[in-house]
């Protein structure tokens, strides 16, 4: 029986030019930095409006009544043959969210506030984009569309292009310390290993 040589495992995978240009290539920076400002101002605004409610039930004294609201109603979904929200979710919601409401409360409000700065200037934009989407999947199972389906779509994107959407943004010089830039002496290498010998240097 023959045996057939094993590939070697390549240390990286190379990515498509395209792909690259996508989701990698600073020129396109402008077009990220469009999307993360919207996505930013919505969770923001949403968030800002919950901790500034006048009615303080989101956070303060009465923290808990407004998300108990919106519990019962995501409850009150699960019935039927097709119903909105999946019994395992309204298990979730039941046993779980439902009894501390107080603190989901506190936890939505200020995680939407603290995705909206971030993603506004530019500050671990894939990570804040990925909490963001988790925000939107989580108001998506509970039965409320609203504006979810879209900022999801685009919270996808953001961590898509993580290394680009935060370009024009703190990213810039935070990722760097993550190791996240392209080195001239990198690049240079490349070009060397892909010359040809007599070539001339230009």
């Amino acid at each position: 029986m023959t045996t057939l040589p094993a590939a070697p495992t390549p240390a990286t995978l190379r990515e498509p030019a395209f792909s690259r240009l996508l989701f990698a290539d600073p020129r396109l920076a402008p077009l990220w930095l469009i999307l993360r400002l919207y996505v930013g101002y919505e969770w923001l605004s949403a968030g800002w409006g919950k901790i500034t409610h006048p009615a303080g039930v989101w956070v303060g004294e009465k923290a808990g009544v407004a998300v108990t609201g919106f519990l019962n109603g995501a409850l009150g979904k699960t019935g039927g043959d097709h119903p909105d929200v999946q019994g395992w979710y309204g298990w979730f919601l039941q046993h779980v969210a439902l009894p501390n409401a107080a603190a989901f409360s506190y936890l939505v409000a200020y995680a939407e506030v603290l995705v909206g700065v971030a993603l506004i200037v530019g500050l671990f934009t894939g990570v804040a984009a990925f909490f963001g989407g988790v925000m939107n999947a989580s108001y998506l199972l509970a039965g409320t569309v609203s504006t979810n389906p879209l900022l999801f779509i685009l919270a996808t994107w953001l961590v898509l292009g993580w290394r680009v959407a935060g370009w024009w943004g703190l990213d810039r010089w935070v990722l760097v310390r993550f190791g996240v830039s392209e080195h001239l002496a990198v690049a240079a290498a490349e070009l060397a290993s892909h010359r040809r010998p007599g070539d001339a240097v230009r």
